[in-house]
């Protein structure tokens, strides 16, 4: 994790119960589910542009995001930040492996 923030259960104990919460002492910021939703959502919408793996892949990312919040086990500022990253390593993921399948192999992937 970047940056060592208190999880939301930890700072606001008296408002926010987390059951099945990580430990205490693990940071926040950036959320690791979502970014692994995020970058797993952008890759197969990416691979397979269609509207029926987008919608789908997106609406359960966000939903991914939305159930670390809803948890108290991440705020929504590590949500974003975790979209991005998983979104942005997607994409370099996605490119960096096309173009090395063109530069090794000589064949080309969309």
């Amino acid at each position: 994790h970047i940056i060592g923030r208190d999880r939301p259960f930890v700072k606001y104990p008296d408002k926010i119960h987390a059951y099945g919460a990580p430990d205490a002492d693990s940071p926040s910021f950036p959320s690791g589910h979502t970014a692994a939703a995020f970058s797993l959502a952008t890759s197969l919408s990416i691979t397979y542009p269609k509207w029926y793996v987008i919608a789908p892949s997106a609406v359960w990312a966000c939903g991914v995001g939305f159930a670390r919040m809803n948890q108290g086990v991440h705020y929504p500022s590590d949500v974003v930040a975790g979209a991005a990253i998983g979104v942005g390593c997607a994409f370099v993921n996605v490119y960096v492996n096309r173009w090395l399948n063109k530069v090794l192999f000589g064949r080309q992937i969309k």
